[in-house]
């Protein structure tokens, strides 16, 4: 299901969303499949519905309700009324990072509509949701004091960051221990934030209940921590979490010594391709529709060595380097001639560069170091649903080079990369 996110410009007009509104009511009088979907996704009452009953119910309203959730915000009318705040919206937040409790109070006493509004998205959510992303405690308690009401929120987003001491304020002024509240600690493999909700025998599931979800996210999030991914992991073994004996689970736990006892079993394990199913175990929760997880280059039917760069597994890296793992090992094409591509296509485009340690450069600089082919073309493709226009971002016969300087998602591109492979063509 497509999934689209929207942020607002330093100078927001209302004009945008109304016409992005009136767009989407079209598209779907068009029958188109990805409006239909973004509406189901954003708007519960039709959550269930046929395409022919949104067809024939969705109104403009509904449409703009749903370009409002797009953008991070509960209803049209708090867009409406961040637009129309924006200056002080922006002074808010500027007042908040520099923990000026005076401006704050100015700011809000003169705007209190903007207590209860996204200061910068959804996401980040009120004012004082918005200082427990900063780690800002002083501003907390600050705003919290002029009536803001977003307690279990501000909770949440300081979880994630691993901010004990603004959460556990937060949870004695009003936040509580709900289900899915262990979710967001997973998206970002904050290992202190999951820590403190596991000790103090929070639920391991999502808002629904499902005991799956939050393994599931941390196997398929973007974030790219390992030794916080390997330290949750170990804490939903311990909660009872059990899974097969698989060279891919020893590699997402990070267990160095039992790869090696699976490479001592089967010394093909470094030549292997693994598939989508196989890194992404829908036995776990994990969705099974091929492109969920969240990675830069496509990773179905790569290796060990693709993989770990993606998941920035640097030690796991030096090991199968060690033991002669291919740099130009290709990955499988698929029916459709799409794939074939080696370790540092997933280096110079990754996850890893954004969300990880790699803007070093140091996996790229090894794989050039053992001559790894800066010529090789590929045929590659990569969904992209986080965008205005979800849909699939193709590229045909590109080196890894014309793959990075085309790549519509620029913060995932290693410029150190660029930079090296340039270098060597110049």
């Amino acid at each position: 299901m497509t999934t689209v996110s929207r942020g607002l410009p330093a100078q927001p007009h209302l004009d945008v969303p109304k016409k992005q509104a009136r767009e989407l009511l079209k598209q779907c009088k068009a029958k188109s499949t990805e409006a239909f979907d973004r509406v189901r996704r954003q708007y519960q009452k039709f959550r269930s519905e046929t395409d022919e009953k949104i067809l024939t119910q969705l109104k403009l309203s509904d449409a703009q309700f749903v370009i409002a959730r797009e953008y991070g915000f509960a209803s049209w009318k708090q867009l409406k009324e961040r637009i129309t705040g924006n200056t002080a919206a922006q002074l808010i937040h500027q007042a908040i990072r520099n923990n000026d409790k005076s401006a704050v109070t100015q700011l809000l006493t003169a705007y209190p509509n903007l207590l209860h509004v996204p200061v910068a998205s959804g996401n980040w959510g009120p004012p004082m949701s918005h200082a427990a992303n900063m780690n800002r405690l002083d501003m907390v308690k600050t705003i919290a004091a002029l009536g803001a009401k977003d307690f279990q929120h501000a909770f949440g987003r300081a979880l994630l960051h691993g901010d004990l001491e603004t959460a556990k304020w937060l949870l004695d002024h009003g936040a509580v221990m709900d289900a899915g509240i262990i979710m967001g600690c997973c998206e970002t493999l904050n290992e202190r934030g999951f820590g403190f909700l596991d000790d103090a025998g929070a639920a391991f599931t999502d808002k629904k209940g499902d005991k799956l979800a939050p393994l599931a996210m941390v196997l398929e999030t973007y974030s790219r921590h390992p030794s916080g991914k390997h330290a949750i992991i170990q804490r939903f073994k311990a909660r009872g979490y059990q899974w097969r004996d698989t060279p891919m689970m020893a590699f997402h736990c990070g267990d160095l010594d039992l790869l090696k006892k699976h490479f001592k079993r089967d010394p093909e394990l470094i030549r292997k391709r693994f598939s989508y199913r196989e890194i992404y175990p829908p036995e776990l929760g994990c969705a099974d529709d091929l492109r969920s997880g969240l990675h830069g280059t496509p990773i179905d039917g790569t290796t060990l060595l693709h993989l770990s760069i993606d998941f920035d597994e640097r030690e796991i890296f030096g090991w199968l380097l060690e033991q002669g793992a291919d740099v130009n090992a290709a990955a499988l094409i698929d029916n459709e001639g799409f794939g074939g591509h080696t370790p540092l296509f997933n280096a110079i485009v990754s996850d890893a560069y954004v969300n990880g340690r790699q803007r070093d450069g140091y996996m790229i600089k090894r794989l050039l170091e053992l001559s790894a082919d800066i010529h090789a073309r590929v045929n590659l493709r990569k969904f992209l649903d986080w965008v205005e226009e979800p849909g699939w971002y193709v590229a045909r016969n590109v080196t890894p080079l014309e793959w990075a300087k085309d790549f519509p998602e620029r913060r995932w591109v290693s410029q150190e990369g660029v930079r090296m492979i340039e270098s060597l063509i110049h």
